[in-house]
C-alpha cells in the first residue's frame, strides 16, 4: 500500500485564495504576467529572499497581492476588503473548535 500523498497546500486558505486568484485570471480579469509582477514585488517588499515552499508567508503575500490587485481594478475597494475581514476575524475567533465559521447576519453590508 502506497502512502497518502502530501497536501500541496499548508492551509485551507492558501488553496482558496490560490484558486480564486487562477479563476479571475482565467476569466480574463487580468492577464498573469500582470499578476506574476505584481506578486513578485510583493514579495521583494517582504523580503523574501529564501526558497518558497508554500508557506504561510508566501500566502500573505499572495493574499496581500490579490487586495491589492483587485484595488487597482476598482474590484473591491480597500474599505470593503477590511471590513470583510474584521468580519471573518470575529467569525473565527468567536466559533468554537471544530465548528464551521460563518459570519453574522448582517456583517458585511
Amino acid at each position: 500500500m502506497s502512502a497518502a500523498p502530501e497536501p500541496v497546500f499548508e492551509a485551507p486558505w492558501h488553496a482558496q485564495v490560490f484558486a480564486m486568484t487562477v479563476h479571475l485570471n482565467e476569466t480574463g480579469l487580468f492577464a498573469w504576467d500582470q499578476w506574476a509582477q505584481r506578486f513578485g514585488a510583493t514579495l521583494a517588499r517582504h523580503r523574501v529572499d529564501r526558497d518558497l515552499d508554500g508557506g504561510e508567508d508566501y500566502f500573505v503575500a499572495w493574499l496581500e497581492t490579490l487586495e491589492g490587485f483587485l484595488a487597482e481594478l476598482s474590484v473591491a475597494d480597500a474599505a470593503q476588503v477590511e471590513k470583510l475581514r474584521a468580519a471573518w476575524e470575529e467569525a473565527y475567533l468567536s466559533t468554537p473548535h471544530g465548528a464551521p465559521v460563518r459570519l453574522a447576519d448582517g456583517a458585511v453590508g
